[in-house]
């Protein structure tokens, strides 16, 4: 393997990316990888480019495809322009805060999703659940992160309270500021693989990155003591490279997340209820009034909850609503 190829697989180039390209391509461009986004430009790293280019490819309208953080991007060798953004494993997005007629894009092809949560006044289920759906929709493995595990003395309701969502959903408590403890999250961070981090502010992503880097160099702010709510630190979408291999991801935190077109992520989180529902007289059962309900049965009897129903019906409307056509939304 010469140094190209290993610089490139360090950063997470693999065969999904190289069968894309054109014979004239892998001669005539460079294959950069996006680390971050800025206001105007995005920040690339590939075989000798470090730089800031345009995030619009040559040719193309500003309305069309732009890159994201975790993309990978091919820029001419003459004129080091983007050229095109490579197909993607995978994308998050949602729709953009304050416009709903369009949609934001968060990170490319990411392999593991780490869902940050705290043990405190913050923690809530409902919360997980949308990180967790917007995990599944788009087939990324998750793991939930219980962090500030210092500030209680009952953990274990908190990992109930998790368990209850998925049983055999992949959980580590740990204080951030602990290296051992942080040190059980890079079985997931070997060399070119991609994790997100996804939370809300205030429940210490940044301490979990600069633990996980060795470094201090992520802004950290302290918690209010009032209502056990953070500020936001992370203000733009970049990677940071740990030392034994691997990126990460410190997305900003966001504390509504709007689903759309996330139907396939509720069905899997919400799978008992979807089992359920299939049982039911009508197969176009509201789980209202109808007769032969199957849920409401089954929360009668214990089986399910009431609480969970409530957030599926929720979401699944939220869900219904953010896919519909915009003068749909408007009415």
């Amino acid at each position: 393997m010469n140094a190209t190829d290993q610089t490139l697989r360090e950063l997470g180039w693999d065969d999904h990316f190289a069968g894309q390209l054109s014979a004239a391509e892998a001669t005539q461009t460079h294959a950069v990888r996006v680390m971050a986004v800025h206001r105007g430009q995005v920040e690339v790293v590939g075989a000798g480019v470090d730089r800031l280019v345009s995030p619009y490819v040559q040719g193309a309208r500003p309305t069309d495809d732009h890159p994201t953080v975790g993309d990978w991007l091919l820029i001419a060798d003459d004129t080091l322009l983007p050229v095109r953004v490579l197909a993607r494993k995978n994308l998050f997005k949602r729709r953009a805060p304050g416009d709903g007629r369009k949609e934001q894009m968060i990170a490319a092809n990411v392999d593991t999703v780490f869902i940050v949560a705290s043990c405190n006044q913050d923690f809530s289920v409902a919360r997980l659940e949308r990180y967790l759906v917007l995990a599944r929709d788009v087939g990324v493995e998750a793991v939930v992160v219980l962090t500030k595990i210092d500030l209680t003395e009952t953990v274990a309701d908190f990992v109930q309270a998790i368990r209850a969502i998925e049983p055999d959903l992949a959980i580590e408590t740990v204080d951030g500021r602990v290296p051992a403890q942080v040190a059980r999250l890079a079985a997931w961070c070997g060399i070119g693989r991609t994790v997100a981090f996804l939370g809300s502010s205030g429940v210490g992503k940044s301490t979990l990155v600069n633990s996980l880097r060795g470094s201090d160099s992520i802004a950290t702010q302290a918690v209010r003591a009032h209502d056990d709510t953070g500020r936001h630190t992370t203000t733009v979408r970049r990677m940071h490279r740990l030392d034994h291999g691997g990126w990460l991801l410190d997305l900003p935190g966001m504390r509504e997340l709007q689903l759309s077109e996330a139907a396939e992520g509720i069905a899997e989180v919400f799978d008992d209820f979807v089992l359920a529902a299939a049982d039911c007289r009508f197969s176009n059962c509201a789980h209202g009034n109808e007769p032969g309900c199957a849920v409401r049965a089954a929360i009668a009897a214990g089986t399910l909850t009431r609480e969970r129903f409530d957030r599926w019906r929720l979401l699944a409307a939220a869900e219904s609503a953010n896919a519909a056509p915009v003068y749909k939304r408007r009415r």
